[in-house]
């Protein structure tokens, strides 16, 4: 994922930092909490200094502006996503196996975010049409997600377990829709069930583009996990 992102932070961050670099990280864990709940324009340096109990001042002296703020916890929700969602999934053998996965760990990050909110879903909202840095970082990290599942999804083609003939940008459309179905429902109408329904459209998706005739089992794969088995009990204590 991050191979096509140029903005992206380092995957991991020091095991020892400074005293002023562990600050700036306190502050930006906060302000990602923040962020999350009230949305990055929500994020204000007096909040955020009220939050650690420090000057306007000192929250100011770790960065050089608003928007650097905003920026850096833009940069820190991509850098947890790829850690969460990315790099464990591209250990599962490639193809369905991986794509499965992916799908998988992406709604069990949705169904954290039912309670805390999404800044790639929030900060789309936002800055959809608001030109300018944020966004432009919003743009290049949601994209560089985008572009690894149609790596993956390609990937699965060319192993021969999904078809051939396949539109890549219409089978992401399609995965995407269901994650902002799966938000919408289950953060906004709180309606029961909704991650399982995403993991059942999910199945459905991936068997209306296996080749004709091959086993829609998901074990056929070789993998023998399906989203449902990964999530489930997360997605009941969320949704």
């Amino acid at each position: 994922m991050t191979e096509t992102s140029k903005v992206t932070t380092a995957p991991t961050r020091p095991k020892y930092l400074r005293k002023g670099e562990q600050t700036r990280a306190a502050i930006l864990d906060v302000a990602l909490e923040l962020a999350s709940r009230d949305g990055l324009e929500g994020l204000t340096i007096g909040l955020l200094a009220e939050k650690m109990k420090m000057s306007k001042s000192g929250v100011f002296a770790h960065f050089g502006s608003r928007e650097d703020l905003q920026i850096e916890v833009v940069r820190l929700y991509h850098n947890r996503f790829e850690q969460d969602v990315f790099y464990p999934s591209i250990k599962e053998p490639r193809g369905l196996p991986r794509l499965e996965g992916m799908f998988a760990r992406w709604i069990k990050q949705v169904t954290v975010e039912i309670a805390l909110g999404c800044i790639y879903i929030s900060g789309a909202v936002e800055y959809d049409d608001r030109p300018g840095a944020i966004r432009d970082h919003l743009v290049a990290m949601v994209q560089a997600w985008r572009d690894a599942l149609e790596r993956c999804i390609k990937q699965a083609m060319e192993a021969g377990h999904l078809r051939p003939d396949i539109e890549v940008s219409q089978m992401v459309y399609e995965m995407y829709g269901l994650i902002l179905a799966l938000h919408h429902d289950a953060r906004f109408l709180h309606i029961p069930g909704s991650v399982e329904r995403a993991e059942a459209s999910f199945r459905r998706l991936i068997d209306s583009y296996r080749p004709q005739g091959s086993d829609s089992a998901s074990n056929s794969t070789g993998n023998g996990a399906t989203p449902a088995k990964n999530s489930k009990s997360a997605a009941r204590k969320a949704a």
